[in-house]
């Protein structure tokens, strides 16, 4: 793929794969390869955060769908391949978190993925995106869960700064 055409986003938002979506006929060795190799460079793109987990969803059984969404992902890494994590001294110490979630956004349990970023001044030192492990009865429960999530996120690091004697004046603002 290295001489593909560059997508200008990792996965396309408006559609929802489904367990069943596409021919089953896939290499599952070599699709669990590729999508493992896109975990571990989460750590440095979580631009990509969304939709590796989505993809990582279909490791048990991939089809032709889902290997699309992993080439879109792919495609996205060769059109942005100079992007990256930062952290830079910032004059701030503020922690600032951000979240947000899909209510019901999964075709075949209902669940919702929800996902938040937390940052220390200006650099991010925290994210996640992940489905929630119960079904939400309505936007506002799937919302609740997440900010909850970013909130106890926030307590661990302000705990963890604590401990290496950064103090953090000001409250935390999500």
């Amino acid at each position: 793929m290295s001489n593909c055409k560059p997508a200008t986003t990792p996965v396309d938002d408006k559609q929802k794969l489904s367990v069943h979506d596409g021919d089953p006929e896939m290499d599952a060795t070599f699709y669990r390869s590729i999508t493992g190799a896109l975990q571990y460079l989460t750590l440095s793109r979580p631009d990509i955060a969304y939709a590796v987990n989505q993809a990582c969803l279909y490791m048990h059984k991939p089809r032709a769908a889902h290997w699309n969404l992993v080439k879109r992902i792919l495609r996205y890494l060769r059109g942005t391949i100079d992007h990256g994590l930062r952290i830079s001294v910032s004059s701030t110490t503020d922690l600032k978190a951000y979240s947000d979630a899909d209510w019901a956004g999964c075709p075949d349990t209902r669940r919702s993925t929800s996902g938040y970023c937390v940052y220390l001044g200006d650099s991010l030192v925290s994210w996640s995106s992940k489905r929630q492990q119960t079904v939400s009865r309505s936007s506002a429960e799937a919302e609740y869960r997440g900010v909850a999530n970013a909130a106890a996120e926030c307590c661990w690091i302000r705990n963890l700064l604590h401990e290496l004697h950064v103090h953090i004046n000001k409250a935390t603002i999500s």
